[in-house]
């Protein structure tokens, strides 16, 4: 009877299926947890919502394993130099190690050993772009590099001696107010170098300054800007083809691109376009080059053929709304990016500066996310300033500015100016709630002024308490949008651009720093606080390096002040990459660049991580 009942009735006769497949491998474990499942849930709508809960998380793991597996080799080929093709799996990973550690491996997977291995770790055939020729892109280490610092390229580590320059980018001509102050030859210059002789140059000179065993320096191109058009849209594959198939040649690491937010969110807010930044990315992936993208949230006229704008929405605010800009003291507004001072106002269709700014950073790491778990893109850049670099923008050449003027101070929207009433409250000096009076204008020198000139107001009461409100400012606004995009590129490598505001650097007052707002006078380290800054988010410094030879004036110092921020930087145990202000084409610029990126001298043989080298397409 109870046989009759459990195997006969009706209900159970129907519930069976008639005929089934025999599962086999992964597909028979997948059925006999299916089955448990079943039997332990009495409604076939909940097993069936645990088994898709359970295949939810198989990918999630499956995709970690993943992420995790691309990292491990994307660090073993860009520190130790492996070269391990793009499809690797673990015994091509042996196989590499096994042959650095001196074995011969044989195709068949036959191994033995050769030869006594060499104890000596690190030290591997000079390549022509070892030696760095420009400056800003990612970490790169040789063995015994990554054994000494962090594994992760451009994460701050806790040595006490941190390696220094991660990357080197030299950008394209036009790319920088400084340029034109360059005293590099021409490109046709008979002191230049042709593309054969400067590879020759290098290895003659990294032989010279005998850097064989010390990190390993790599080399990032910055390609040219003008690539993608205002619909975002690739212009000339076949010149990008060209360029790439060159630089391959010149076995540079990879390359760097800028991401522009005018080009990307033109259509409207939250309406962003990737496809043509996406074709490229395909094309470089092609040439097995890295790539390392800069987000620029500041609107570019390097050159009269080239011009991109603000996205039009967000242009279309400014004009009911001014105050959205950067404000001078004669209330001229500089629309090269947005005030700081709507970073948490919601004026921007409801929302804030800082909310644009992360869903830009978001949906470009959602879109992106494949190139991401593969490992092409090595690191993001984020533009946070002028320029794409974190300073107000106080001496920009559309103001009227010309070099070497001190700048003029950037605070004088109605957002700002509410901050410093209310700081200046906190105080109890509401007096104190204005920006100077006595500061000259864009194109004045320290001692024409009442407030930079030696022993000048920037030394009182209210000048020091000015500066301090003026760089906090700018600490706030890196601390704000860093955490945001710490959120949005969790475990990628994020770097900010630091200006080099090398002019008047030996004056007391450090005039064109104060303005540029690094409150950086004698006997004030004015880049310490922001790198405890960005040492709380892991960030790395890629400070744009402005050459020896820019100026024989006996107050400018570039020299100095590149010394001064890298070392503050080493202090903070910040990891520092590098970006050339100028074009290198001949053979004194390049050994300035050698030197800078591994200086001979120093003890704690702190180099640059890489370089980048700007190109016009």
């Amino acid at each position: 009877m109870n046989s009759d009942n459990h195997d006969g009735s009706p209900h159970n006769h129907h519930s069976q299926p008639q005929q089934q497949r025999r599962p086999r491998g992964f597909a028979a474990a997948a059925m006999g947890i299916s089955t448990i499942t079943t039997t332990i849930n009495t409604s076939p709508r909940g097993g069936r919502n645990e088994r898709e809960k359970e295949k939810e998380r198989t990918k999630l793991r499956e995709r970690h394993r993943r992420a995790i597996t691309s990292r491990m080799l994307a660090g073993l080929r860009q520190y130790g130099n492996f070269p391990l093709p793009a499809r690797a799996d673990m015994n091509d990973v042996l196989a590499a190690l096994a042959r650095e550690a001196g074995w011969t491996v044989e195709a068949d997977g036959t191994t033995f050993r050769q030869s006594t291995p060499s104890s000596k770790l690190g030290v591997y055939p000079g390549r022509s772009v070892e030696s760095p020729v420009s400056s800003s892109s990612l970490k790169s280490y040789t063995v015994k590099a990554s054994l000494d610092f962090p594994s992760s390229v451009l994460r701050i580590d806790e040595s006490p001696s941190p390696a220094s320059l991660d990357s080197v980018v030299v950008p394209g001509i036009g790319t920088t107010e400084c340029e034109k102050y360059s005293a590099s030859p021409p490109i046709n210059s008979h002191d230049c170098l042709e593309t054969d002789q400067l590879i020759q140059e290098g290895q003659i000179v990294e032989q010279g300054l005998n850097f064989l065993g010390t990190a390993y320096v790599p080399v990032y191109v910055m390609l040219g800007t003008g690539l993608i058009n205002k619909f975002c849209q690739l212009i000339d594959r076949d010149a990008v083809r060209k360029e790439l198939r060159l630089l391959k040649s010149l076995h540079v690491d990879g390359v760097f691109v800028e991401c522009w937010w005018g080009i990307v969110e033109a259509q409207g807010p939250q309406k962003y376009c990737w496809s043509g930044y996406r074709e490229l990315f395909n094309i470089i992936h092609e040439f097995e080059l890295k790539l390392q993208v800069g987000l620029a949230f500041h609107e570019y006229g390097g050159n009269d053929s080239i011009s991109i704008p603000l996205p039009q929405w967000v242009v279309e605010i400014g004009k009911d709304n001014k105050d959205i800009f950067f404000t001078d003291r004669e209330g001229r507004r500089n629309t090269e990016c947005l005030s700081w001072g709507i970073d948490k106002e919601r004026v921007l269709k409801g929302r804030t500066a800082a909310e644009v700014y992360f869903d830009v950073m978001r949906s470009f790491r959602t879109e992106f996310d494949d190139m991401f778990v593969e490992g092409l893109i090595t690191g993001v850049e984020i533009g946070i300033g002028a320029n794409g670099e974190l300073k107000y923008p106080s001496f920009s050449e559309k103001m009227g500015w010309r070099y070497p003027g001190i700048g003029e101070f950037q605070c004088y929207d109605k957002y700002m100016q509410q901050n410093l009433v209310k700081s200046s409250s906190l105080r109890g000096q509401t007096f104190w709630g204005r920006g100077p009076e006595n500061c000259g204008d864009y194109n004045s020198s320290p001692q024409e002024t009442g407030f930079f000139c030696e022993h000048g107001d920037y030394g009182s009461h209210y000048g020091r308490f000015f500066l301090q409100w003026y760089s906090q400012l700018l600490i706030d606004h890196a601390n704000t949008i860093l955490s945001l995009a710490t959120l949005a590129f969790e475990e990628i490598q994020i770097l900010v651009k630091i200006p080099a505001v090398y002019w008047w650097y030996r004056c007391k007052s450090h005039a064109a720093e104060l303005t540029a707002g690094y409150y950086n006078p004698d006997n004030h380290d004015g880049y310490s606080r922001l790198f405890k800054v960005l040492k709380k988010h892991s960030v790395a410094v890629k400070f744009v390096c402005p050459g020896s030879n820019l100026s024989s004036k006996e107050n400018h110092d570039p020299e100095g002040l590149t010394w001064q921020v890298l070392n503050s930087a080493w202090e903070e145990g910040l990891c520092v990459a590098g970006e050339n202000a100028f074009p290198c084409f001949d053979r004194e610029v390049l050994m300035r660049l050698l030197e800078t990126a591994k200086p001979k001298l120093d003890q704690f043989v702190r180099c640059m991580h890489g370089e980048n080298v700007g190109t016009e397409m």
